[in-house]
């Protein structure tokens, strides 16, 4: 099993590295250059593509028949119903976020009306600071680890792909802030000092 856990950790480390270099600023910057306003098709392609590149690394990844542990009831049902609200949370994230500029269709839209700008890349960034992004600055990557974590039943390939999302999560966190410390400079520094990164501070989340 320890071969399986090594190659299920590099094929995910291709789509973990892949998907980090296709997002970084630098890169984009570079596409941009290139294409000019054609950039707002990089998004959705990009969306798509990374996709279809997880997808493929889950189906082509080994699945040994092993059962680390397989919750006895009640605490099965404990678990799927903080799984849901783990889930509802997620959802209710969209809210404040822009979803079908995040998706790329927006920017689709904008090319097609004759109206985009290759100076925003890929996508208009915005600098929330309101709902739960005063508690982490990265509410989508909280809920979904914890939506992920929630299981009554954990198999040896979940364990390790587990253990390789949250930390393409936390990684992947490091570079997404150096994009956004270039694109709202001092203004994200100051918001970093103030808002935890993933896991939000209990003293912060009592005060507001």
């Amino acid at each position: 099993m320890f071969t399986d856990a090594l190659i299920i950790t590099a094929l995910f480390s291709i789509f973990a590295i892949s998907h980090t270099v296709f997002a970084s600023y630098k890169f984009k910057k570079s596409i941009a250059e290139k294409l000019g306003n054609k950039i707002a098709f990089y998004r959705l392609f990009y969306n798509i593509s990374a996709t279809l590149l997880f997808v493929f690394v889950y189906f082509v990844s080994p699945k040994p028949d092993y059962v680390i542990y397989d919750l006895n009831f009640p605490f099965d049902i404990l678990i799927v119903v903080l799984q849901i609200f783990a889930g509802i949370a997620l959802l209710r994230i969209t809210k404040f976020i822009d979803i079908w500029e995040f998706a790329g269709i927006k920017q689709v839209k904008r090319y097609l009306e004759g109206t985009y700008k290759s100076d925003d890349l890929d996508e208009k960034y915005e600098l929330r600071e309101d709902g739960p992004f005063k508690y982490t600055r990265h509410p989508i990557y909280l809920f979904s680890s914890l939506f992920l974590m929630l299981r009554p039943t954990m198999d040896f390939f979940y364990l390790i792909f587990l253990i390789n999302m949250v930390l393409y999560f936390y990684i992947g966190s490091y570079f997404e802030e150096k994009k956004l410390i270039t694109i709202f400079g001092n203004r994200y520094i100051e918001y970093q000092k103030k808002v935890p990164k993933i896991f939000p501070n209990l003293k912060l989340w009592l005060k507001k």
